[in-house]
C-alpha cells in the first residue's frame, strides 16, 4: 500500500511540475484572478485556461468523483496525496465552482442517471456556472418558509417568485432552486428541488451593491418560467432533504475560508513591518499572528479529520456548522490582522498607490461570512443541539 502511494505521489509531482504553469503557482491576490468557468468564462490570461483544461483532463478538478462522469476516481488516500502536492507547489485551484462545492455532491447522491450524465461532466470541466436559489426576501434563516411556487403544468412546471442574495446570479448559466410545489402539511413538506437554465424566458436578475462597493449578490425574479419536469431532482415535495444535505457542503465550503489560503501572514508582516533580531519587529502583532497560526493549524487538522470521516459515509451533519462558524471567525481575524499590518495605507480605497483598495474591500467582504450560508447564531444553535446535545 505504502509503495503504491509513494509511486502515485511521484507521478503526481512529476505531472504537476510539467503541467502547472509558473503563473499558476503564486497566490491569488484579487477576485478577478479566480476562474469560475461557465459558458461565458473569463480568463485573464491563457495560463488560467490551460491549467483548467489540463486539470479537467485528469478529472482532478473533482478528484474523488467517479471517473465515468469526468471525475478523477481517486480514493481518500489518493485525493489526499493530490491535495498535498498541489499545496507543496503552491498551485492555484484551477476552478472555483458552486457546482463542485454544493450541487455536485447532491447530484451524485440524489440525481437520476440522466441528470448525472448531463450535468456532472460539465461541472467537472467548468463548462457551466451554477448559482443557488435558496434565500427569499421573507425566508432567510427560516428557509423552510419559502414561497417561490412551481405549478404543475403537465410536462413542465411554471415557476413564479423571487430569491435574494443569489451569489453571481447575473453571471451564472444554471440555477439549482428550491420551490414550493404544495402547501399541505408542515412547511418543510411540499418543497421541491429544480434545476433550470438562467437563460429561460421569465428569469431576471438585479445586482445588490455591498458596502465593499462590489455586487456579488443579486435579487433573482421568476415570472412564469417553464421548467421541464425532467429537471426535478429527487421526488416532488421531498426537496427539503436535498436542501439540508447541500447546505452541509455549502457550510463546509464557507468554513474553508478560514484555512488561511493565499500568502503566509508572517511573510506579509515581515515584508510590511520588517524584522528585528530575525523576528517580526512588532511584539503585539507577533503574538496575534502566532495565536492565529496555531488556530489555523488546529482548524486545518480538524477540517481534514471531519472531511475524511464524512467520506467514510458518516456524513458531515452538524459538524458542517462547526466548520462554518470557526472558519468564518478565523477568516475575519485574518483580514483584521492584514489591515493592521497596512496601517493608514490599508485605508486607501481607489488608485494605483492603494492597489485600487483590494484589501479594505476584502476586509469588508469578510464581515458577511458570518451571515451567508446561515448566520453564526443559527450555527451556534445547531452546534448546541447537534454536537453538544443541549436541550432546545
Amino acid at each position: 500500500m505504502a509503495d503504491r502511494q509513494d509511486s502515485f505521489r511521484s507521478e503526481v509531482r512529476a505531472w504537476l511540475e510539467q503541467n502547472c504553469p509558473a503563473s499558476m503557482r503564486v497566490p491569488i491576490r484579487s477576485d478577478e484572478e479566480v476562474v469560475w468557468g461557465g459558458r461565458n468564462a473569463v480568463f485573464r490570461h491563457d495560463d488560467q485556461r490551460l491549467w483548467l483544461e489540463r486539470m479537467a483532463s485528469r478529472g482532478w478538478t473533482v478528484p474523488t468523483w467517479p471517473a465515468e462522469y469526468g471525475g478523477g476516481g481517486l480514493d481518500k488516500a489518493g485525493a489526499q496525496v493530490l491535495r498535498q502536492e498541489l499545496a507543496s507547489m503552491g498551485c492555484r485551484s484551477p476552478l472555483q465552482s458552486f457546482g463542485i462545492s454544493m450541487l455536485g455532491p447532491a447530484l451524485l447522491k440524489y440525481g437520476n442517471e440522466a441528470q448525472k450524465r448531463e450535468h456532472i461532466p460539465k461541472i467537472a470541466k467548468g463548462e457551466i456556472r451554477w448559482c443557488q436559489g435558496y434565500s427569499e426576501p421573507g425566508a432567510g434563516s427560516d428557509l423552510a418558509g419559502l414561497q417561490t411556487r412551481a405549478e404543475d403544468a403537465g410536462d413542465h412546471y411554471l415557476v413564479n417568485g423571487s430569491k435574494v442574495w443569489t451569489s453571481f446570479a447575473d453571471k451564472a448559466d444554471w440555477i439549482f432552486c428550491l420551490v414550493r410545489t404544495s402547501s399541505e402539511g408542515r412547511k418543510q413538506q411540499g418543497i421541491s428541488f429544480l434545476l433550470f437554465d438562467m437563460a429561460s424566458e421569465g428569469v431576471s436578475t438585479s445586482p445588490i451593491r455591498l458596502i465593499s462597493g462590489n455586487s456579488p449578490f443579486c435579487e433573482t425574479h421568476f415570472n412564469n418560467v417553464k421548467v421541464p419536469r425532467a429537471n426535478l431532482m429527487g421526488e416532488e415535495g421531498k426537496g427539503w432533504a436535498i436542501a439540508k444535505y447541500l447546505l452541509t457542503h455549502e457550510r463546509e465550503m464557507i468554513g474553508e475560508f478560514g484555512g488561511g489560503g493565499g500568502e503566509s501572514l508572517s511573510r506579509v508582516a515581515l515584508d510590511r513591518i520588517g524584522s528585528e533580531h530575525g523576528r517580526l519587529a512588532d511584539p503585539i502583532l507577533r503574538g496575534e499572528l502566532l495565536k492565529l497560526e496555531l488556530d489555523l493549524a488546529a482548524f486545518s487538522m480538524t477540517m481534514g479529520r471531519v472531511v475524511d470521516e464524512a467520506r467514510t459515509g458518516q456524513g458531515l451533519g452538524a459538524r458542517s456548522s462547526m466548520l462554518k462558524y470557526v472558519g468564518t471567525e478565523l477568516n475575519k481575524r485574518r483580514y483584521e490582522l492584514l489591515m493592521a499590518m497596512e496601517g493608514m495605507q490599508g485605508l486607501g480605497w481607489d488608485g494605483e498607490a492603494y492597489d485600487d483598495g483590494v484589501l479594505p474591500r476584502q476586509w469588508l467582504r469578510s464581515k458577511a461570512n458570518s451571515i451567508e450560508g446561515g448566520t453564526s447564531e443559527i450555527q451556534l444553535n445547531i452546534i448546541a443541539k447537534g454536537i453538544l446535545g443541549l436541550p432546545s
